[in-house]
């Protein structure tokens, strides 16, 4: 018995082949760039979170001393006496408190607008009349704004007369409270990542206790 094989002799054509490929490269180029936007948000948001954690670190470094602002422990053995514990300011801020019986610590907090970072720093001052300045520490990059405004205490009442009041319109022996507004922006990638990236704001308030007492 004798068995007939048919071949099919078309096969693929050129034009098919090229249709193949084009259609194979569109797929790679939309997953190529689905994955690269993909990476962009991912990293984008990264970026958003950290500045975030990196604002929060910075404003409790800030309240952390504001909060010693005017501190003197009135011990018979101390040599040291607050007379300025606080000079107020739009965008800097200088508060000092007693470190111990024979240091007093003056902590400055300014926004560098040159390379818009927040910036601090501590001068130690001794009984003797001596004193050295430390180095300037930045706290933060990338700083849009920094503002200060002030609560106080007129009529020595201790309780707040409004809130809150710029630095140029307060006399800063009646100063009781301060409130921080902190913005920074995430570092870019690209510029196209401005939209994405929007300025982080963190504000916070303290009531100066050291302050209330006097």
């Amino acid at each position: 018995m004798n068995h007939k094989i048919t071949l099919n002799p078309k096969g693929i054509t050129i034009i098919e082949l090229l249709v193949a490929l084009v259609i194979f490269a569109v797929v790679i180029a939309g997953t190529y760039r689905l994955f690269i936007s993909q990476s962009r948000a991912y990293t984008v948001q990264d970026r958003v979170v950290e500045t975030q954690q990196s604002i929060r670190s910075a404003m409790e470094v800030l309240l952390r001393d504001l909060r010693m602002t005017g501190f003197d422990n009135d011990s018979p053995d101390s040599k040291i006496d607050i007379t300025t514990p606080l000079n107020v300011g739009t965008d800097q801020i200088i508060v000092d408190y007693e470190f111990d019986n024979t240091t007093r610590y003056s902590v400055r907090y300014w926004r560098d607008a040159g390379f818009q970072t927040l910036r601090r720093k501590l001068t130690t001052h001794k009984d003797d009349g001596s004193s050295v300045e430390g180095p300037e520490e930045t706290l933060l990059e990338n700083v849009e704004d920094l503002q200060f405004t002030y609560g106080v205490d007129k009529d020595n009442s201790k309780v707040l007369d409004r809130y809150w009041i710029e630095a140029n319109k307060i006399n800063p022996d009646n100063v009781i409270a301060v409130r921080v507004r902190l913005t920074a922006r995430p570092q870019q990638l690209a510029a196209e990542d401005r939209k994405m990236m929007s300025p982080r704001t963190l504000e916070s308030a303290v009531t100066l206790r050291n302050l209330c007492m006097r």
